[in-house]
């Protein structure tokens, strides 16, 4: 059992938390029950270090079957070497260090997509992952992370997403002109969510998104500037009909993807 929280294995895997330490090694942090299943199960071979507490894997004796299911030793920990490992405050028994696996833009527009969600410099770690949530619960075939966006091996996105980062592709560090160019050659149409845009039904209406759609998401501050929403075929927001003043960029996001899966499978 490892009980020193200073120890150097310990101090190594507690950098994993600052972006450069991800950078230099290929490797990220992953927290908590849920997160640590969602890896097992669909990418077990991405999983390198997988620490846990006694009273954790007490509580979840389905992680331990997992990880022997996948050849992935469970070593344990004290409290304090888990505090001390985790970029979390309040962090709930487990740790796993796994290997960063973008995908190539290329290999994503290759598989033929219907639904794929650009997020071009998207830069706050919650809204980033709650995307990748939502696209993936959506069924949307990818995600894209353009421009200056945030790591997507950020711990806050990997927390926020879920799991999901282990359900569907995501490339990172594209081009947003390349993408979109890739985005029509494979057939899809580019829709962005702007508030300047035109009304939702009325893309609905018009049966636009029942069609292969890329949408493209801005930053939570700027969003999108001219000229990158005249790279979009159409230009559409989602309306408020109450009183509140904005509607939050993953919020948005959620309900423009799930209009096109509702439509794509009507």
């Amino acid at each position: 059992m490892l009980e020193n929280p200073r120890s150097p294995r310990v101090r190594a895997v507690a950098k994993l938390a600052k972006k450069p330490a991800r950078a230099e090694s290929g490797l990220f942090l992953l927290e908590g029950p849920q997160a640590v299943t969602e890896a097992l199960t669909f990418r077990p071979e991405l999983v390198i270090e997988l620490f846990a507490t006694p009273s954790a894997l007490e509580r979840h004796p389905e992680i331990s079957q997992l990880a022997e299911d996948a050849e992935v030793e469970v070593e344990y920990v004290t409290e304090e070497v888990l505090d001390a490992m985790a970029d979390t405050v309040t962090p709930q028994g487990f740790v796993a260090v796994c290997r960063q696996f973008p995908t190539a833009v290329k290999d994503v527009f290759a598989s033929s997509p219907t639904l794929v969600a650009i997020l071009e410099e998207v830069r706050d770690p919650g809204n980033a992952g709650t995307i990748v949530r939502a696209a993936d619960a959506a069924g949307a075939d990818a995600v894209i992370f353009t421009g200056r966006a945030v790591d997507l091996y950020n711990p806050k996105v990997v927390r926020s997403s879920t799991g999901s980062i282990f359900h569907l592709p995501v490339a990172v560090g594209a081009d947003l002109v390349d993408v979109l160019e890739r985005a029509r050659a494979a057939g899809l149409s580019v829709l962005a969510a702007d508030v300047k845009g035109e009304d939702l039904l009325t893309a609905r209406t018009e049966g636009v998104l029942a069609r292969p759609t890329a949408w493209l998401f801005g930053n939570e501050a700027r969003g999108l500037p001219d000229e990158q929403l005249e790279l979009a075929d159409r230009v559409v927001t989602v309306p408020i009909y109450g009183h509140a003043e904005s509607m939050n960029l993953a919020t948005a996001a959620s309900v423009c993807l799930y209009e096109s899966a509702f439509a794509q499978r009507s």
